[in-house]
């Protein structure tokens, strides 16, 4: 019954924040845990969703270079100024962050869901965009370490 009732909060703080993505997606979590025989289905999706998730924002992001809007020409002129280096740097970040975020939440579960919390407040209350847990815990795991390694727990 708790995650009924969990699954239901967030999404009448999702209609609150009118954040359409959140609806959708709780519509659709409520709508798989009503129907029983889409337990497996749930399983295979919060065991791969998140690389689907990856592979679809992959997909839209190389579109612009299919549409023939984004070329070399384009990718050059990127490092005429600091911000191309800086975005090179950032994209590194990422990916370093969430490839050890992913396995901060495989090793602490527990951790997953103030990250998720966090990510739901994001999106509602600061108009953010969902796609922050994968790198949100990548930040965690840097930061948590860096705590233990100065002796805080």
């Amino acid at each position: 019954m708790e995650s009924w009732l969990f699954l239901l909060i967030i999404l009448v703080i999702a209609i609150i924040g009118k954040n359409k993505s959140l609806q959708i997606a709780a519509v659709i979590v409520l709508l798989c845990k009503l129907f029983p025989q889409t337990k497996n289905l749930m399983q295979i999706v919060q065991t791969r969703g998140i690389n689907w998730g990856v592979t679809i924002i992959s997909i839209a992001i190389l579109m612009p270079i299919a549409l023939g809007k984004i070329g070399f020409r384009d990718l050059l002129n990127a490092f005429k100024g600091p911000a191309g280096y800086v975005a090179v740097f950032c994209g590194i970040l990422v990916a370093v962050l969430s490839a050890k975020g992913v396995h901060l939440m495989a090793t602490s579960p527990e951790m997953t869901v103030a990250l998720v919390f966090g990510t739901i407040l994001g999106v509602v209350l600061f108009k953010g965009i969902a796609a922050g847990p994968v790198i949100a815990s990548g930040m965690t795991y840097c930061i948590v370490t860096l705590l233990a390694n100065m002796g805080i727990k």
